[in-house]
Formats: C-alpha cells, sequence, structure tokens
C-alpha cells in the first residue's frame, strides 16, 4: 500500500492540493494491495462495484468530504485538486484526448491552435458553447477540466480567446467575455484515470460510471 500512495504523491504531491479539499486517505486500513478499483467518484454502487470484482483498494479522483459508515472496510484513496495541478494529470488528460498539446501552471493549460469555433465545437460528443461576441477563430484555448468557470478571467487575462471546461451557471454564461464551451464535468475528467492506471504497480480495473444526465443533446 505504501508503494501505491508513494507513486501517487510523487505524480501528484498533497501539498498541492487546495486547503479545503479532501484529498488523500478517505478511508484508510492496513492491507496488503493486489487489485484497485479506479473510479472518478465514490459511490455505493462503486463500492459494491469493487467488492464485487475482489478489488483491496479504490483510488478516485473526487474526494469524500463524508465518509459513509459502509465504506469503513474498503480503503480509498483521493487525489483531487493536486491531481488537477500535476502536469500530465486531470486537465493534460483532457487536451491529450483531443490530439493536442498544452502547456502552462496551476488549473489552467493553454493550446495554441487555428481553428474555428464551429470546427472545435466537433471535437466534442456533446458541448453547450457561449458566444457572446459572435467570435469565428480561435488562436488561443484555454482548458480546465472539471468544474473550472472561477478562471475565465484569468484564462481572458493571459490572451484565451476560449476556455473549455464544465458547470458553467447561467449568469457566468451570460457575463462571459470569451468564448466558453461547457463539455460536461464528468466528460472532461473521466479520462484521468487512466493516468491512476499507468501510476500503480498492481492490477486495476475501471469502474461503471456514467454521466449524471441522460438523453443530453446540447449541439
Amino acid at each position: 500500500m505504501e508503494k501505491i500512495v508513494a507513486a501517487i504523491e510523487k505524480f501528484a504531491p498533497p501539498e498541492t492540493a487546495e486547503p479545503w479539499d479532501f484529498a488523500g486517505w478517505a478511508v484508510e486500513r492496513g492491507t496488503d494491495v493486489k487489485k484497485i478499483m479506479l473510479a472518478l467518484t465514490v459511490t455505493p454502487d462503486v463500492v459494491k462495484q469493487a467488492r464485487d470484482a475482489g478489488c483491496d483498494m479504490i483510488v478516485s479522483h473526487h474526494p469524500l468530504f463524508f465518509v459513509p459508515l459502509e465504506y469503513a472496510d474498503m480503503p480509498i484513496y483521493c487525489a483531487h485538486t493536486n491531481l488537477d495541478r500535476a502536469q500530465g494529470g486531470t486537465t493534460d488528460s483532457l487536451i491529450v484526448s483531443l490530439g493536442l498539446k498544452g502547456t502552462g501552471e496551476g488549473f489552467l493549460r493553454y493550446v495554441e491552435i487555428n481553428t474555428t469555433v464551429a470546427d472545435f465545437e466537433q471535437k466534442f460528443k456533446n458541448v453547450r458553447t457561449v458566444n457572446n461576441r459572435n467570435v469565428q477563430n480561435l488562436k488561443k484555448i484555454a482548458f480546465c477540466a472539471g468544474s473550472g468557470s472561477d478562471f475565465i478571467n484569468e484564462a481572458a487575462a493571459n490572451g484565451a480567446d476560449a476556455l473549455v471546461t464544465g458547470d458553467i451557471k447561467f449568469h457566468t454564461a451570460l457575463e462571459s467575455g470569451i468564448v466558453l464551451f461547457d463539455v460536461g464535468h464528468f466528460e472532461s475528467e473521466i479520462g484521468v484515470l487512466k493516468v491512476f492506471a499507468d501510476l500503480l504497480p498492481v492490477e486495476t480495473v475501471f469502474a461503471h460510471e456514467k454521466s449524471p444526465f441522460i438523453n443530453v443533446n446540447f449541439c
């Protein structure tokens, strides 16, 4: 178990997590770990999947702010905002999945590009686009996987024409001075589980998860 945690924390140091974050151990139990379930979010169904699959541990991206008693026998470790900040972490995984290469530190990454808003939309299965200024061409796009609307002004200040993220609220969209692509919280983050799989020195399996939003068709 120590090697597992060491591998994660070398990649995504826990001291880089936000002060409010519950990254790290949610349930810590000494055990011999031979098989790990990887999940974006720990739910009762994911815990059941882990047990049914014979997993000794769950590693997730989203933290648990409250640990139900029925989870107490399953070791659970979470890497959240520290994984978001890490080079090759959450946002970088999203960028790579699009066949692009980003640069940047902190929570934002930037991609230099030469494309149109219409063409860029085609990279996503479901997307809500905000384009208050009727921008046609994009030269620089900021990315923040998950819920990144707090970084709109920072992205604009750094010369980005657009921001790709999730969880954009109505008034935030209404007031944005740059193009916004809301591609979904789940959809923008789920790819980071492959990073865990590559990091960990034991067998891993992916939980069966899906976005809570169904029958989505934003286009």
